[in-house]
């Protein structure tokens, strides 16, 4: 009888325990909502008791949705190597698309909006914080991914610091040019999350590497039609990572609406950020499936990848658009 006994209390603990690990789980893997970034920016320098400044608010959504990754419910999960961390691949996918996004901000505000001109200097804070965001993500041992992404926010709070500050060198330039760096780099982001996504049905597509220039060349031969598919062990990974881009992308184009509202009022070109963020907003609509579906194209069951690829193509369509919209006089 004790031996039964015991027996059955095994079983019962350990079906208790897989339970709670499973809830556990599914806990972490909801996704944080959008930002309220202009309440950020006024509780931020409310108390810090300082006048927003221009870079203020893209400096703060930075650390926000920087903060937002190791702060989220479970914390950081992509380099956890316990369960039920260690199962759960939905939420590590969305944590690297938000990390790519960081990681193009941050370069951008290190070479670009930080400085006035190619012979200047770097800003003393984030040429230290841009490459803490580009350590391994999946490192686990010392220094750890968190300790190093930690770094890299307390240095950006002190360049947020110090523009608010008149005599300190530290600057954010909002200009037409610096956007328009800024934008080049994510229409290339998204074009390639459009691509990959849309790899979940599997087709043939014509090789235009080259782009039709008969003097071009390329390193390794390749065949003029080039099959694309999606591995289906993989597809959830891809949609999960381009969905991550675009809550964090959607976040920082609320900043950037703010900070260069002025360039965005010359150029014409406010409403046309409007109207991104509208797609980008449509992208984090909840799943109501309780999996990533991969039907065919117009078959009887919904592919949520091509419909992801579909809002974040037209979202980078408009971002094409505006860059144009802002190289005008």
């Amino acid at each position: 009888m004790k031996i039964n006994f015991s027996v059955k209390t095994i079983g019962y603990t350990f079906a208790t325990a897989v339970f709670l690990l499973y809830g556990l789980g599914i806990y972490w893997s909801f996704e944080p909502q959008e930002l309220d970034i202009r309440a950020e920016v006024t509780k931020d320098a409310k108390a810090e008791n300082v006048a927003p400044v221009v870079g203020y608010t893209t400096t703060t959504a930075l650390i926000r949705v920087s903060e937002m990754l190791l702060n989220k419910p479970g914390g950081y999960l992509s380099n956890d190597a316990l369960p039920p961390s260690v199962f759960l691949d939905n939420i590590p996918a969305w944590e690297f698309g938000v990390l790519e996004m960081v990681r193009d901000l941050s370069l951008i505000m290190r070479k670009d909006f930080s400085r006035s001109q190619s012979q200047s200097l770097e800003d003393q804070y984030l040429k230290k914080a841009q490459p803490l965001f580009n350590y391994d993500h999946k490192s686990w041992a010392m220094p750890s991914t968190e300790g190093e992404y930690s770094d890299a926010i307390e240095l950006l709070y002190a360049y947020r610091t110090a523009l608010s500050d008149p005599q300190n060198p530290s600057q954010f330039y909002a200009r037409t040019d610096n956007l328009r760096d800024w934008i080049s780099e994510v229409t290339k982001r998204l074009g390639s999350y459009s691509q990959r996504l849309s790899a979940s049905v599997g087709r043939e597509q014509i090789n235009n590497d080259l782009a039709g220039d008969s003097a071009a060349q390329q390193s390794n031969y390749s065949s003029s039609i080039i099959r694309l598919k999606t591995s289906w062990w993989k597809v959830d990974d891809e949609f999960f990572e381009a969905r991550g881009a675009c809550w964090a992308l959607l976040n920082f184009l609320k900043a950037i609406e703010i900070d260069f509202n002025d360039v965005l009022v010359k150029k014409n070109a406010k409403v046309s950020v409007q109207q991104i963020i509208r797609e980008l907003e449509a992208s984090q609509q909840s799943i109501w499936s309780p999996m990533i579906l991969n039907g065919s194209g117009f078959g009887l069951v919904a592919n949520h990848s091509l419909v992801m690829a579909n809002y974040i193509s037209r979202a980078n369509a408009a971002l094409i658009d505006l860059n144009d919209l802002l190289s005008q006089g």
